[in-house]
């Protein structure tokens, strides 16, 4: 076992119980703790294997916090309390109700005999143990996700750059379209294998405002026309004659009802229609996205939103997809707050996606636009990759723009070249030889580097790599592939703070 699975805890507040139940456990080998106070209980449960309660101490308040504590636990865990509690003829049964919604409880009714005391701690601590070993394996999971993200990104970044800078051609059009399309396919699935290992485990912030969900839903259904399009499918969005106001990240719910949309595009025949519509209460936002597609048998239904669930196993995948992107929905909603359901009537009958939010009763925030247009004067620009295909690609790309580039492969050659050029903008792989991009970083800011903007390009692109980024001195964090975009938007801002 781990240490941190060993621990017992003790809450009984009235009488001997306490005294003498540690006593027992300590009999027998185990490390036990008593806990006065229910803080004290739920302050433990993250360095504890499981608790041992008594009903008296189980008050509605004791309940409601216990409640509280875990619920705040992380995805992968699932606490085990063994309840102390009086014989069925004098047990409160609505209390018992309520403490078995609590989850993991192992009722022993008094009086406790003691060999089955010590079996279930027994089997509470096995049962805590292999939790975390399965913490274990998702940190070893998200750590190669996120090493497996990086060693895409960087050969998709010089794709995606090497496509900007190509010359219009009619000779190569058709088959530059299709590397096109096809890389930001690639790129899709690398941000969903990722996203949904964040999510999943918890480390998803949302960055909540007031938001106006229906526009939300239409930039995503402009978004989809030239995909429907192509695919001669006609997407209706009914649109609500107000705005439906919720408390909510922006980009994550864009994620959302992009997914959603996609699929119905995805599953849905030529000549087809999807419609989706948007309306509301006084306290819920609703989004329905309707297809006349394949549908979702019944056996399915249950486990549509599972992760890696597939309904269409045929060999061909000719849908693409790894069975991760409805996870990442229910993932995302429920952090609003709200829920999502599937619903169909059988294969072959068309699908409906319902999304239900909170919804909120508040102004919208008044953005006001800034412009990002690179004045005349060029940039002073330094590029640190040791991507040979990459760093030329970025070059290219940053000289179209009418840009003086100096380049370094390394994290050593660097440093030197950003302390002698003093640039207006350094753009610096966070994975270089040498010492890396955050060691180039802190190093270019204690030698007094304070008048360039500092931007790391990274694969990594967790949240904790941007504020890692951030802490060791750079302005911003850009994962790859960096779009064109998001270059100029650096550049722009560069340029303002030279003005």
């Amino acid at each position: 076992m781990t240490s941190d699975s060993e621990l017992v805890l003790v809450w009984a507040p009235h009488g001997r119980d306490a005294t003498l139940t540690i006593r027992l456990l300590e009999r027998h080998g185990f490390r036990a703790k008593e806990c006065r106070r229910i803080e004290e209980l739920t302050k433990n449960l993250d360095c504890a294997g499981c608790a041992v309660l008594t009903a008296e101490s189980m008050t509605r308040d004791g309940r409601d916090r216990l409640t509280l504590a875990l619920a705040e636990q992380p995805p992968w865990s699932d606490f085990p309390l063994i309840l102390f509690a009086p014989s069925g003829a004098d047990l409160d049964d609505r209390g018992l109700d309520e403490i078995k919604l609590l989850g993991n409880v192992t009722i022993l009714e008094r009086p406790v005999h003691t060999g089955t005391l010590i079996s279930a701690v027994r089997s509470a601590l096995r049962g805590r143990d292999r939790q975390y070993e399965a913490r274990e394996a998702i940190q070893r999971r998200d750590q190669f996700l996120a090493m497996l993200g990086h060693e895409l990104r960087n050969p998709l970044a010089a794709i995606t750059f090497a496509l900007e800078t190509m010359p219009p051609s009619l000779e190569v059009d058709r088959q530059r379209t299709v590397i096109d399309r096809q890389t930001r396919h690639l790129a899709r699935l690398v941000d969903d294998l990722l996203d949904v290992a964040r999510v999943t485990s918890g480390k998803v912030r949302l960055e909540r405002q007031p938001v106006d969900l229906d526009e939300i839903v239409a930039r995503c259904v402009q978004g989809a026309e030239a995909a429907a399009r192509a695919r001669r499918i006609t997407v209706h969005h009914e649109r609500n004659h107000e705005p439906l106001v919720v408390d909510g990240d922006l980009v994550r719910l864009e994620e959302v009802f992009n997914n959603l949309i996609g699929n119905a595009l995805k599953y849905s025949p030529e000549n087809t229609r999807v419609d989706i519509t948007t309306h509301g209460d006084a306290t819920t936002c609703r989004v329905d996205v309707i297809d006349q597609g394949i549908g979702i048998g019944q056996d399915m239904l249950p486990r549509v939103f599972d992760l890696f669930a597939q309904a269409d196993v045929a060999l061909d995948r000719s849908r693409g997809g790894l069975g991760i992107g409805l996870t990442l929905v229910r993932s995302l909603v429920e952090l609003h707050g709200g829920v999502v359901s599937a619903s169909s009537q059988g294969k072959g009958k068309g699908s409906r996606f319902t999304v239900k939010l909170p919804r909120v009763h508040g102004h919208l925030p008044r953005h006001t636009p800034h412009s990002t247009a690179i004045v005349d004067q060029p940039l002073k620009v330094v590029l640190v990759e040791d991507n040979a295909d990459l760093l030329e690609m970025t070059r290219d790309l940053l000289e179209s723009c009418g840009c003086e580039v100096a380049t370094a492969p390394d994290g050593n050659a660097g440093l030197e070249l950003l302390l002698a050029e003093q640039p207006d903008i350094a753009f610096v792989d966070i994975g270089l030889p040498g010492i890396d991009g955050y060691c180039v970083a802190q190093n270019a800011r204690e030698q007094h580097l304070d008048g360039t903007y500092l931007v790391a390009m990274s694969g990594y692109g967790q949240p904790e790599d941007q504020q890692r980024a951030i802490a060791a001195g750079f302005d911003r964090h850009l994962t790859k592939p960096v779009t064109i975009a998001a270059l100029r938007d650096a550049m722009g801002t560069a340029k303002r703070a030279r003005i």
